[in-house]
């Protein structure tokens, strides 16, 4: 779901759960290969297990200031091990009329909020940033938290990314290799750090973060969530009901496609194909390709004229790169980098170029990459085995590597080479040897202090509207709030001036849209 940033650039593959769904567009450029040192000493707990956060700013002269929370490792073992919180905070710009704190998940599972929520501040309305402190966290296993890191060294890390294919596997011999190189991941995670494995479920993060919610002096929750930070939202709202003050979920996962609803056996599908991500990538590319189509050649470089010369020019394009690719640029990575290009609109015309650069037998010029935001660590080790630590733990997926392989001709059948992509992307979790120990699976009506308030986007290529409608209709009190868009998140698309006006109002007082109500956006990509 990317423009080119560290998270873009580490989940290149498929596979690499987080890049999927977690909002990585408009990050900084690549990062080190393994974990940078350690982050500053944890403040220790106040009374109660409620650490204290001593903020100071992560840079001088930096807007954000920084602290580290000690959380347990297990919440059920307060006294046992514990774990490090990066956290960061920018205070409200209009402070004689702050509301309070609003923590963000800017999604994943893997997304590092130390650097993605400063990477995207602006994205958030005035009004919000005006009237709230914004705190973000990396959540546990994450980025410059307590990480999950199976290498001793950089170089160890390089050479194991170096063998799955890029994008998906094609043929026997790369499926193979697929497969042989992430159930030795799971070994060498297992090998590692195997309490840690079992202890970084969504449920697990959602009780930590009540305990920075505490750590702040907030009596409810303000919460912003978006992609997999709907679930974690979702988790909260169920296991804390009455903390809830406000909670703005967009870009919905289905929480019974998340836990394969009350299925207790072998799951028969993935997580993201039980989710439709393979059907709403391909409505996605399809409008892509038909908006792009219909605009001349000076607005969008893919076109050939119209929407239907356009899409039979993607076709021969996907046909030939699996004949020749072009240097580096093979089918799958090309279908990779277009299902990710999709998921930041103002990216669109970019992904437009590349697409005609390789129709021309051109490899496209490398990513150039956005400044780094202005917090100490703004590129952490976040490798392949962070987003796959939360999310294997948590959601079932089949379990035989075989089975694969049928998964992604079914899913191809109906999604075309997005349904490939959408196949592989799960396969992590077949061999991957940790299930949480304290994991949530529902249910997800439990009556909350106040509605939450979910925002769908019709053409996303990640998270379909459906799972927007799903959230709503699963919460006790919701109410949907229909962006009729494109791309991956209304709020890092800066995706409508409708929107942004209903979600400040719902943060800053309660007020909800009125039911129905659909928002469009400012403007029509290639226009």
């Amino acid at each position: 779901m990317s423009a080119p940033g560290p998270t873009a650039r580490r989940r290149r593959r498929a596979a690499v759960l987080a890049a999927a769904l977690a909002c990585s567009a408009l990050l900084t450029g690549p990062g080190p290969a393994a974990a940078r040192g350690a982050p500053p000493s944890p403040s220790p707990p106040v009374s109660g297990g409620v650490p204290r956060l001593d903020w100071s700013p992560c840079k001088p002269g930096s807007p954000w200031d920084c602290a580290t929370a000690k959380v347990p490792l297990d919440h059920a073992a307060p006294a046992g091990r514990t774990i490090d919180l990066a956290v960061v905070r920018r205070q409200a710009t209009d402070p004689g009329r702050r509301v309070g704190t609003l923590f963000v998940n800017p999604g994943g599972p893997g997304g590092p909020g130390t650097v993605q929520v400063p990477q995207n501040y602006d994205s958030f309305p005035k009004e919000v940033r005006e009237r709230f402190d914004i705190v973000s966290w990396d959540p546990r296993g994450i980025g410059n938290s307590t990480a999950v890191n199976c290498f001793d060294t950089a170089e160890e890390a390089k050479a194991w990314a170096a063998r799955p294919p890029g994008g998906f596997p094609v043929g026997a011999q790369e499926r193979k290799a697929w497969t042989d190189a992430y159930a030795d991941l799971g070994r060498l995670c297992e090998k590692r750090d195997p309490d840690l494995l079992r202890h970084v479920s969504t449920a697990d993060t959602a009780r930590d973060l009540d305990l920075l919610r505490r750590s702040v002096g907030e009596p409810q929750l303000n919460y912003l969530g978006v992609s997999y930070g709907t679930i974690l939202g979702a988790t909260y709202a169920n296991l804390f009901p009455g903390n809830v003050r406000a909670m703005v979920l967009d870009s919905n996962i289905d929480p019974q496609a998340w836990t394969n609803g009350t299925s207790r056996g072998e799951p028969r599908t993935t997580t993201f194909l039980r989710m439709g991500s393979d059907r709403t990538a391909a409505a996605t590319l399809d409008r892509f390709l038909t908006l792009c189509g219909a605009a001349p050649a000076t607005r969008c470089a893919f076109s050939a004229g119209s929407p239907q010369a356009t899409r039979e020019k993607f076709d021969r394009l996907m046909q030939q790169l699996r004949e020749q690719p072009v240097g580096p640029w093979t089918y799958a990575r090309t279908v990779a980098d277009t299902v990710q290009g999709l998921y930041i609109v103002g990216g669109w015309p970019a992904l437009a170029g590349r697409l005609q650069e390789l129709s021309q037998g051109r490899a496209p010029k490398p990513a150039v990459y956005p400044p780094p935001p202005p917090v100490a660590e703004p590129n952490p080790y976040l490798g392949d085995e962070q987003a796959a630590a939360v999310w294997c733990s948590d959601s079932p997926n089949p379990r035989d590597p075989a089975a694969y392989r049928g998964l992604e001709e079914d899913s191809a059948r109906r999604a075309g080479d997005a349904g490939r992509f959408w196949t592989w992307a799960a396969e992590t979790c077949a061999t991957w040897p940790a299930r949480s120990a304290a994991g949530y699976d529902g249910p997800w009506d439990r009556p909350t202090a106040r509605p939450v308030m979910v925002i769908g986007t019709r053409y996303d290529p990640s998270t379909p509207y459906a799972g927007a409608e799903a959230m709503a209709r699963e919460l006790a009190d919701a109410r949907l709030l229909t962006n009729d868009g494109y791309g991956h998140t209304a709020l890092f698309n800066n995706a409508s001036s409708c929107i942004s006006a209903y979600e400040s109002r719902y943060l800053v007082d309660g007020t909800l849209p009125p039911p129905g109500t659909v928002c469009r956006p400012d403007r029509v990509p290639f226009t």
